[in-house]
Formats: structure tokens, sequence, C-alpha cells
């Protein structure tokens, strides 16, 4: 109302009380259509960046799942079946820590010195 016409100074006043009063009733706060549209656009693009936030931690997650699955075989392989806690630390594994014992794997005598960085040249 306020963009459309200027209202007298006593019938702006009434206005405002009467606003005022409905806010207070109903307990809600009277929305002038720039704020909705305003708060409307930015839920949008608060969804729209949760949505690429979400998208882009998906596939992180995913190829973090594939690198320790991936390693995981490579283990097996090499030191025989795999005990549970290894396989827990390789489910719960930063993307350093896979790629730290990635490159363990081939120089390490034992399974237990790719974990603990011992392994020899």
């Amino acid at each position: 109302i306020d963009w459309m016409m200027k209202l007298p100074e006593e019938h702006d006043l009434r206005f405002r009380h009467t606003v005022a009063t409905m806010e207070e009733e109903l307990s809600v706060r009277y929305l002038t259509s720039i704020e909705r549209l305003a708060i409307e656009e930015g839920m949008k693009q608060g969804m729209q960046q949760g949505i690429r936030q979400g998208v882009q931690q998906g596939v992180q997650q995913g190829v973090r799942q594939g690198e320790a699955r991936l390693l995981g075989k490579l283990l097996e392989r090499r030191f025989g079946e795999l005990p549970p806690s290894v396989i827990e630390r390789l489910a719960s594994a930063t993307e350093a820590q896979i790629e730290a014992w990635a490159d363990a794997v081939l120089r390490s005598q034992t399974l237990e010195q790719v974990f603990d960085g011992t392994e020899r040249h």
C-alpha cells in the first residue's frame, strides 16, 4: 500500500494502528509484498545452495567410500582376510588417511605397518 498511494496522515496512523493490532491479536508480523518476495527468494537460494552442497558432499563421500573399498581389496590380497577393526578404520577414514595407507601398502611387510606408518623401505 505504501508504494501504491500516499495516505493522508490520519488514515496512515489508523492503518498502522490497525496493522499493529492485527499483528498482536494474530501473533504474526505483517509482511509487505517486498518482504515476502525477499523471503521467498532467500528460501529458493538457500535450497539451491543446500542441494549443491548435498550433491558435492555425496560425491565426495562416494569417492572416499570407493577408495576405501579398493584399499580394502588391496590389503586383503596382500595380507589375507581383514579383521573387523581394519574394516571399521577403512569405513571411517578420511581421504588423507586412505591416501597414506594406500601409499604404504606395497612397502609394508605387515598389515600393522600399513596403519602405524612404520613401513620398511
